[in-house]
């Protein structure tokens, strides 16, 4: 693909950082950029002073998208947050304007072909790592990129030689025109699937088949992982995909569960079995894999342990932005007789809390569950139907009432429900809480 001259807009510069990265991939290939923004220059000030050398370089329309800027470029390339059904990407489409974003940008200029794509609801995060781990003994040229504030696609790319691996978790959002760009890595994964990013996808099986895009370009020479224990498995497999299927399931593996849970959680097997079945599949041997075991690493944000003075521990979940999320983090982390005390809530994304409700009954006593107010909150408070709830309007009364409670055993801040009324995404809302537990426990 050629940018050199090319009128390239770039819709969407957000302050997350990818936006960032990929105005300077842009520049940085010769394409004649625009950028244009729905917000302001007030709300872009990071991502505008991070771009201050090249301001030369670049036309920006901010405050609003006008017509004509898409009319007037031959490429767009869409922000994460922008759905493909939008009615500007959706004129430009009409008028043969080739559409782009991180990930099918990253997939053309990307100079190995040696791609594990990682997708799905839950899990992908730590599958991501964990295969790279295991990737890293068979060639220590693996990269991991992708769907991370700190790796966006368009930044590591300059990392990429002929001979790397690459592992890329890559969310729906990206997917979503994987197909038409023809994006074929050579093993896909589908984590599992539940409901989630309604508000963006607006069924199940619209969010499926945004999904399903990430093994449609795939031949009979790459393969593609499945869930076995997932309902939405057999979906996939009616979306007839050319390549080779394998399926990863939590009932073979040949590893000590008890041990593997005690420290992970029951959760996990399933990452664990999808991040073993890949290494496999590259010809790594089921010893080297079992030996690396040991070291598998913990990962930032989920269910990581922050706080430890030997009586009392602090974990920080704070990507626990589902329901089913949080289940897995009460099924890990409940148990009898212990006073464990979870910090939930945040916003709502039309997700179904019954099935949470129902497990949280069970688990947990009201008086051990601190929720942070917010849209699913209310939704939360809804279906748990008790008579009083501890709930609180900032994070910091919530973490101060709960060490208020807890003067042994654990404080697991597991929202369930994304964040954005309150932080910019999970992320702040994960280092904010850090910075409050060090703030009151230092």
């Amino acid at each position: 693909m050629e940018l050199k001259g090319k009128k390239v807009l770039l819709m969407g510069l957000g302050v997350l950082g990818g936006g960032v990265a990929t105005a300077r991939f842009l520049v940085e290939n010769g394409a004649l950029l625009t950028i244009t923004d729905l917000k302001d220059s007030e709300h872009l000030k990071p991502s505008l002073e991070k771009l201050e050398d090249l301001k030369s370089k670049i036309k920006f329309v901010l405050g609003e998208h006008r017509e004509k800027i898409f009319l007037e470029n031959e490429i767009i390339v869409i922000n994460p947050d922008v759905p493909a059904d939008n009615k500007f990407v959706q004129l430009a489409k009409e008028n043969s304007k080739k559409i782009e974003n991180e990930l099918t940008l990253f997939y053309k200029f990307c100079p190995s072909r040696k791609i594990v794509a990682v997708t799905g609801t839950r899990g992908k995060t730590t599958t991501v790592n964990w295969i790279a781990h295991f990737l890293k003994s068979h060639n220590p040229n693996t990269l991991l990129i992708g769907n991370s504030p700190d790796k966006p696609f368009l930044q590591e790319i300059e990392k990429v030689k002929k001979d790397s691996i690459i592992v890329l978790e890559v969310p729906s959002y990206h997917l979503e025109i994987a197909n038409e760009n023809n994006f074929k890595p050579h093993i896909a994964v589908i984590t599992n699937l539940y409901r989630d990013h309604i508000n963006r996808h607006k069924t199940m099986e619209e969010y499926a088949l945004a999904k399903a895009n990430i093994f449609k370009g795939q031949n009979q020479n790459d393969f593609l992982i499945l869930n076995k224990e997932n309902e939405w498995t057999n979906f996939f497999l009616s979306q007839n995909p050319k390549s080779k299927v394998l399926f990863s399931s939590e009932e073979n593996l040949v590893i000590d569960k008890s041990e593997f849970i005690k420290q992970w959680g029951e959760h996990n097997l399933q990452n664990f079995a999808a991040s073993f079945l890949v290494a496999l599949t590259l010809g790594i041997s089921a010893e080297e894999i079992k030996r690396q075991i040991a070291t598998l690493p913990q990962i930032k944000f989920r269910e990581e342990k922050i706080y430890d003075n030997g009586k009392m521990q602090i974990y920080n979940d704070t990507t626990a932005t589902s329901p089913e999320a949080l289940i897995a983090s009460m099924e890990r982390f409940l148990r009898k007789d212990e006073k464990v005390v979870f910090i939930s809530g945040g916003t709502d994304r039309e997700l179904d809390y019954k099935n949470w409700a129902k497990v949280a009954q069970k688990l947990i006593r009201p008086e051990n569950l601190i929720l942070l107010s917010g849209s699913a909150t209310e939704k939360i408070k809804k279906e748990l139907g008790w008579e009083k709830f501890i709930e609180f309007d900032s994070l910091e009364k919530c973490l101060k009432k709960a060490l208020e409670i807890v003067e042994s055993d654990k404080i697991i801040f597991s929202p369930g429900a994304k964040s954005f009324e309150k932080f910019k995404n999970e992320f702040d809302r994960g280092e904010q809480f850090n910075l409050l537990v060090k703030q009151m426990l230092s």
